[in-house]
């Protein structure tokens, strides 16, 4: 253990004193009041039971009004930070020790008490360290010097009944001084709940043996493996909280920049230095000044977050959830301002605090790693090759490092150099030289950022050494990213308040150049085939790492973020050493980097004119190359899950179609080609059909059925149309391995509503449409195809497939009213309900030759497209073809209509009027699915 340092067997912890709570300690407990109240209760109490029931009675009014002042004052100041959690731990400071005057006083006096007779009751964890939320645990050691002895199990016994009838959630043990250490040798977590001990009540010198015992016979000399222990454990939650710091939901006290974190540094800190406190660590050189008061900061701003959530929720609750999101920005005082939600503001502000958390904690815990940990065997040492490093750098035990500080510091464009070095060495950086950077940010001006060698470096970051996401994230972490692209700084750590996107916006940028050199890797090739191929074709790099790096760079502003994504870009790209001809590409790249997924996923791909408008878009098959890996990573860059199958033959579908009308020419896009290519092709799968059936098939449909439809259905509803009768329905369900989905293929007498309740019987049974098509054949028959997959995103167990059938055919047949059934169903759950989506609906004539387009942008619900596509039949509109995509709480519900006597509705008063009744049903839905 370090010399320079007071006596850490010390048990005074530094707590606040009780004029420096969050409000006077007096109107949180009376403490003298309370005493006589207790006191003359059990002096008049006949039995043990009564003065335990007196006890708890006077001590849970108590308990409940000194939460209920706590509670008060921090909504007349949101942000107490550590005098709110010392108010709490002072509170329970305060039951406990009653509790034990209770207990020893008036339920098992003992007037000569022996030497084995003594106990002494410790706080550990987080109680040890006096920092509570409203709902914390309460942790407590009962200490015995020996042996548990009769006295002491009656006096933990009767002592613990009072707690648990108050409702303190009490973790416990008995133990001697003797146990403590040996259970403490074999397991981190008692020997880390140690390190926490805080003297409550009791004998206070058995405190003090403990105090000295785990100095002298637990902690000192096993810094090293504690460190070790604690390092493991820290990465492991870290992994279980999803490894990055910018999860949308984050757990305020386990994840990724959150208390835990800033406790293991105290753990570690007091049992390498015994240090009582976090400012202690200063004089050992941890972190200066400056660090320390960012440590302080965070550490206020995350504990007033989780004792905001534990009043809001009544009940411990670590899990910053969408709806709790809401609720504790609105506490903390933050308002809605510059296009953005205050809830959106509330969050940037917490994941800056998670990333100062990690940087801080970060130059600790690799310093100790440094100082602590073991070498590696120097055979091994021998035949690991390692790049030397350049100067002005160094490698000290595999970290890189300034070797001459003057020298890094007179050129600022080393601050780029180094983290180049990082990636050119293979090494990770030392936290000395990270300190120097975050200390040193204000010299990245104009001049760094306009200097050549700066940019060469940049640009050579994300593209000479095979995986830029680590320079990246090293430098976003570190401020060094905002300070040389500052127009970059206002999407750190920006959240987007919504259920698509999982990560903030830099976060997510740094996931999607983390997709783009997987790609270039060659390790999607099976995965991606599309965007693999590209580039092993061959693309500009540079301007594809740069529109990526950009390309959300607009968000957070009112107007649309590509729009201004672009104009910021026009000004960026140039900076970084881009010619002319790249800049502009970049420029439209970032413009128009929601065109193929909007295209793809919100648009009938078969329809020709969607197409030919998307190929006209592109211009030439370099923008198609760019655009469509620039798509894939962006998709894929949301989070895990979001990119499928689906998704993937939608945008492949648009890609060949497009290459082929960019290599081929536009006039080969046409329905009468289609529909030919169609015919033939269902004449070859039916080769066994007699000719005179399969005339009567070919000749049965209109044209859109032929355009509209994939080769493998026509062959489906050819053989559910053979031989049908009039009061008949066939349905064929089968999974669709390409599309991740399971495909329902619909043939019977058409009849008015027949799409809506179609749409009803699926949504009854849970299921998820992605797209639909329905025609009606000449004879009168209706074939629709629905493509449709589970509340999970995947596509129907052979083993469900029956129950849904059945489904399907009650409701067709009428057995079940879609409309009545869906009522209980049509829910929203209570953490979604924060999300607003404003309701966007459009009609569009000139998408399609021969349909009016409607598309319906809303928030999404379970019966929801029942009730616009019921809206639809209502008012006598033909559907041909829904297109559904799902974007979080965000829908996008694509309709291609026509009216009833088969015309576009070019009519202004028409489409007003059913734009007014599809709004009805919207809110009307939207009401009932929260009530």
């Amino acid at each position: 253990m370090a010399d320079q340092v007071s006596d850490p067997t010390n048990t005074t912890y530094d707590l606040e004193t009780p004029d420096n709570l969050i409000c006077p300690a007096s109107e949180i407990f009376d403490q003298p009041a309370v005493r006589a109240a207790l006191e003359a209760a059990a002096s008049l109490g006949h039995s043990d039971k009564d003065i335990r029931t007196q006890t708890v009675e006077i001590l849970n009014e108590a308990r409940v009004a000194g939460r209920k002042r706590i509670a008060e004052a921090f909504a007349a100041d949101p942000f107490p930070g550590r005098r709110g959690t010392r108010a709490y731990s002072w509170l329970t400071d305060q039951i406990i020790g009653e509790v034990l005057n209770i207990a020893q006083t008036y339920l098992h006096p003992l007037p000569n008490p022996t030497e084995a007779e003594r106990i002494a009751i410790i706080a550990v964890g987080g109680y040890g360290r006096g920092e509570m939320a409203a709902h914390s645990d309460v942790d407590l050691l009962f200490l015995n010097p020996y042996k548990i002895t009769p006295w002491a199990e009656s006096l933990i016994e009767s002592m613990l009944y009072i707690l648990w009838d108050l409702k303190l959630k009490v973790g416990h043990a008995s133990r001697t001084i003797k146990d403590c250490i040996r259970l403490g040798r074999e397991d981190f977590t008692i020997r880390t709940s140690l390190v926490e001990y805080r003297y409550l009540a009791g004998d206070e010198d058995l405190a003090q043996s403990l105090a000295t015992s785990l100095w002298e016979d637990l902690f000192k000399g096993t810094e090293a493996e504690f460190i070790e222990a604690k390092l493991e454990e820290r990465a492991e939650r870290h992994r279980k909280q999803g490894g990055q710091r910018y999860v949308v939901e984050p757990n305020v006290k386990e994840g990724k920049g959150g208390l835990r974190d800033l406790q293991s540094l105290f753990w570690i800190g007091k049992y390498v230095h015994g240090t009582q406190n976090a400012k202690e660590l200063i004089a050992f050189g941890v972190y200066n000044e400056d660090e320390f008061q960012t440590f302080k900061t965070a550490e206020d701003f995350l504990w007033s977050v989780r004792c905001h959530m534990h009043i809001i929720a009544d009940r411990a609750v670590d899990q910053l959830t969408f709806d709790m999101q809401v609720e504790v920005a609105e506490k903390l005082g933050y308002k809605d301002h510059d296009g953005r939600r205050a809830v959106e503001h509330f969050m940037q502000d917490y994941f800056r605090h998670a990333t100062k958390v990690g940087e801080v904690t970060r130059i600790f815990l690799t310093s100790l790693e440094a100082t602590h940990t073991k070498a590696e065997p120097m055979l091994l040492r021998l035949f690991k090759r390692r790049k030397k490093a350049k100067a002005p750098y160094a490698i000290e035990q595999n970290r890189l490092t300034v070797a001459d500080e003057e020298a890094f510091l007179a050129n600022p464009v080393n601050m780029l150099g180094i983290i180049e070095e990082v990636l050119r060495t293979g090494t990770l950086l030392h936290p000395d030289a990270m300190r120097m950077i975050a200390a040193n940010l204000h010299l990245i001006d104009d001049s760094v950022r306009n200097d050549p060698a700066a940019r060469k470096l940049f640009l050579g970051i994300m593209l000479k050494h095979g995986n830029p996401e680590r320079g990246l994230r090293r430098m976003n972490e570190l401020g060094l990213l905002a300070a040389f692209i500052p127009e970059f700084a206002p999407i750190v750590a920006m959240m987007q308040f919504n259920m698509y996107h999982h990560y903030t916006v830099d976060e997510h940028t740094i996931q999607c150049i983390s997709h783009l050199s997987q790609i270039e890797r060659e390790e999607l090739i099976e995965e991606l085939p599309i965007a693999s191929g590209i580039l092993q074709k061959g693309v500009n790099r540079k301007v594809l790492y740069v529109a990526l790096l950009l390309h959300d760079i607009g968000k957070g502003q009112p107007e649309d973020h590509s729009v201004l994504g672009a104009k910021i870009a026009r000004v960026v790209a140039p900076r970084l050493g881009l010619n002319k001809k790249e800049c502009e590409l970049v420029e439209w790249l970032i413009r128009n980097h929601l065109l193929l997924s909007d295209t793809a996923q919100k648009r009938d791909i078969s329809e020709p004119r969607t197409v030919t408008g998307f190929a006209k878009a592109m211009k030439t098959v370099e923008r198609l190359d760019l655009l469509t890996v620039l798509t894939v990573c962006d998709i894929r860059g949301v989070g895990p899950g979001t990119w499928n199958n689906w998704k993937a033959v939608l945008i492949r579908n648009l890609y060949a179609a497009t290459r082929d009308a960019l290599d081929n020419g536009l006039e080969d896009l046409n329905r009468e080609t289609r529909e030919t290519e169609a015919k033939r092709a269902l004449r070859g799968a039916l080769t066994d059909w007699k000719p005179k059936d399969l005339k009567a098939e070919v000749g049965r449909h209109y044209g859109p059925y032929w355009q509209g439809l994939p080769g493998s259905t026509h062959v489906i509803f050819a053989n559910l149309l053979s031989g049908i009768s009039d009061d008949s329905i066939a349905i064929d369900l089968m999974l669709d391995e390409d599309r991740d989905a399971t495909r329902v293929c619909f043939a019977m007498v058409d009849h008015p509503g027949l799409f809506s309740r179609m749409t009803g019987a699926l949504a009854l049974v849970g299921a998820n449409i992605v797209d639909a098509r329905s025609y009606t054949s000449k004879d009168g028959y209706a074939t629709a195809a629905f493509w449709i997959q589970d509340a999970d995103g995947h596509p129907y167990e052979a083993a469900r497939l029956p129950r849904l059938q059945q489904m399907i055919i009650k409701t067709l047949h009428g057995e079940v009213v879609a409309r009545d059934a869906l009522k209980d169903r049509d829910k929203i759950k209570k953490r979604e309900r924060a999300f607003k989506v404003p309701t966007v609906i459009t009609f569009d004539n000139a998408g399609s030759e021969i349909y009016t387009i409607i598309e319906v942008d809303t928030r999404d619900r379970p019966g929801l497209l029942y009730d616009l596509t019921r809206t639809l039949a209502n008012n006598h509109v033909y559907i041909a073809s829904a297109v559904i995509a799902t974007f979080g709480e965000q829908i996008v519900d694509t309709f291609y209509v026509k009216d009833m006597v088969g015309l576009k509705y070019h009519n202004e008063a028409k489409r007003q009027a059913l734009e007014a009744k599809l709004r009805e049903a919207i809110t009307l839905g939207a009401e009932r699915a929260v009530t």
